[in-house]
């Protein structure tokens, strides 16, 4: 089935950029790989601080792949907070991100690229977790390179994203394409840097 032609469906950069892209994400792949055990757990409680610090009750988190930040504490902590966990549902490459309902009742159905779906209702998100694999200090986020996340963000006009990292994973200076969507917010585990307002 052929991708949808609308404006978000292809978010290529330049050769340059994708290049310079590519470079820092295996630096920062490995460092997120090579991570000390227990990080995971002050992260979390980082997060959940300025989330539940937040009016936001549609809070859009992660289900983890093997090789990521664990954020299904966060995700117990907000749903037992009362606020509303969203999961992504991972749709062909093209499209954005549509999100679903969890709860820690929830069925997990498989996903694409072996991701976890919750079997829940499909809802809106009024904040976003960003995954990422780099950032810099202006607000900038290094993705995996599929450009979900930023075509996702682009149709949601105004809504908080919220970042995750290790402090490792911070790079001088990002380079950025025409479709990158900045973060409001980033956590890391010593720190939390604000771009926008929450």
């Amino acid at each position: 089935m052929a991708a949808s032609h609308s404006p978000t469906s292809h978010l290529s950069d330049p050769p340059a950029i994708a290049e310079a892209k590519q470079a820092q994400r295996a630096r920062c792949l490995s460092i997120l790989q090579a991570r000390p055990a227990g990080v995971d757990a002050v992260l979390c409680a980082r997060l959940a601080d300025t989330l539940l610090a937040t009016v936001s009750q549609h809070i859009a988190c992660v289900w983890p792949l093997p090789h990521e930040i664990d954020l299904r504490p966060l995700c117990h902590r907000l749903s037992t907070a009362g606020r509303h966990v969203l999961l992504p549902d991972t749709p062909p490459r093209g499209q954005p991100l549509t999100f679903r309902l969890w709860t820690p009742q929830s069925p997990m159905l498989r996903g694409r690229f072996g991701t976890q779906v919750p079997d829940g209702p499909l809802m809106t998100p009024d904040l976003v977790l960003v995954p990422l694999l780099g950032f810099d200090r202006t607000g900038n986020r290094l993705g995996y390179g599929g450009g979900y996340y930023d075509r996702t963000l682009a149709t949601l006009p105004g809504i908080r994203t919220v970042g995750y990292a290790l402090a490792a994973q911070e790079v001088e200076r990002l380079p950025t394409g025409p479709h990158d969507q900045p973060l409001s917010c980033l956590v890391t585990e010593q720190e939390t840097l604000h771009f926008a307002s929450l």
